[in-house]
């Protein structure tokens, strides 16, 4: 049976209500992820009772299946059950809405053709932390993930292979995350599992090159954070970085850093990054238009797929095929601390990466370690003198 349709009662939620429940969560949902399931879950669960325990965990289920922001999913879900489609329109865009307009007024601060010095070592100093935040937020989900796997072996396979596309392919990683989810679907479907043992199997072979500049480019680079990536977060800096980077020089790797950084200090989903890098392309125009794109799909899927989200929950080709995505995921998350740490190319911002690892072991927040890492660095370079990264 498929996921109920929001009955009559639940469809009388008023929208109204709806953008203001809604939109307080992407006022206050700093910290990623957790903060957003936490948040929504007291929401409609525990005060307002709108959905079941079960049902809610099982909408958590289905949208950790399903490529790009799983958290922006379960939104754009929880509004559709209590108050239809329009609801999850509204709901979805409340929850987004906010952390958008702050991440694209951050971004004019700081890629500002001149911005004050402050400013600048701010941002290398947000963005020297992110290697830590990379790693510390992939252990969080090693444990829970590992004790759902069904072979230990095949998920640490899939976890380096993850880390190691992170640390070496960049804008192709989402080609290896599918080869290991579909290599799982393959194994399962086969029934050659348990016969596996610890056998690397071939990767895919890279797609076709996207168009090469112009709205285009953005649109492309934001499709492919929004629709082809999995596990969100942090697995979406190598799909962007070569990129934005690299290819089209949009930025440059310390205004990249500091536009991650954005993303994980502002409320709501950390997608936003994205946004922050349109902006960098194509001034506000570009971040708007790689907003759009990049959480189109998310609204397309839940619209039209809602109703088969328990289906789609319990369909073994879909887990089997997280079994292998989920794992590679993870280990990109934790590979991408390499690049990013490698792209610095001055000392000082070592030791501020050094200090937030630190300050992250010791269970400080991830929002007040950036913060914190931004304030030593504008310190660092308006009062002490130090070079910014190019």
């Amino acid at each position: 049976m498929g996921a109920r349709r929001p009955s009559a009662d639940a469809a009388r939620v008023p929208l109204r209500t709806v953008a203001a429940q809604w939109g307080r969560i992407g006022c206050t949902g700093f910290g990623g992820p957790p903060a957003h399931i936490a948040l929504l879950r007291s929401l409609c669960v525990e005060r307002r009772r709108w959905l079941g325990a079960r049902d809610f965990e099982d909408a958590i289920a289905a949208c950790n299946l399903l490529p790009g922001p799983a958290s922006t999913q379960l939104s754009i879900f929880c509004a559709w059950r209590v108050a239809g489609m329009s609801g999850a329109i509204v709901g979805g865009l409340a929850f987004i809405l906010p952390g958008l307009v702050l991440i694209l007024g951050l971004a004019a601060l700081f890629l500002a053709a001149a911005p004050p010095t402050w400013v600048l070592g701010a941002g290398v100093g947000a963005g020297a932390a992110v290697p830590a935040v990379a790693v510390f937020t992939g252990m969080q989900l090693v444990g829970p993930s590992i004790a759902r796997a069904t072979a230990r072996g095949r998920w640490m396979l899939y976890a380096l292979v993850g880390a190691a596309a992170a640390a070496t392919v960049g804008p192709w990683l989402v080609i290896v995350l599918l080869a290991c989810g579909l290599a799982e679907v393959a194994l399962i479907a086969f029934g050659r599992a348990d016969r596996l043992g610890a056998q690397v199997w071939p990767m895919l072979a890279t797609t076709a090159t996207a168009a090469t500049s112009g709205l285009v480019a953005i649109v492309w680079v934001a499709f492919k954070v929004g629709a082809l990536s999995y596990g969100g977060g942090f697995v979406i800096v190598p799909l962007m970085q070569r990129d934005a980077v690299h290819h089209y020089h949009w930025m440059t790797n310390t205004q990249f850093l500091a536009a991650v950084a954005l993303g994980q200090v502002t409320p709501g989903p950390v997608v936003h990054t994205v946004a922050a890098v349109g902006y960098g392309a194509a001034g506000l125009g570009g971040g708007l238009l790689a907003a759009l794109v990049a959480f189109a799909p998310s609204f397309t899927f839940v619209l039209l797929g809602a109703r088969h989200f328990d289906r789609l929950r319990h369909d073994a080709r879909a887990r089997a095929f997280l079994d292998g995505a989920g794992p590679a995921a993870i280990g990109a998350i934790v590979g991408v601390a390499i690049p990013l740490t490698l792209s610095f190319d001055e000392a000082w911002p070592f030791a501020v990466l050094l200090a937030a690892a630190v300050a992250l072991s010791l269970r400080r927040p991830v929002v007040l370690t950036i913060v914190g890492a931004g304030v030593v660095g504008a310190v660092a370079v308006s009062l002490l003198g130090a070079s910014v990264p190019r």
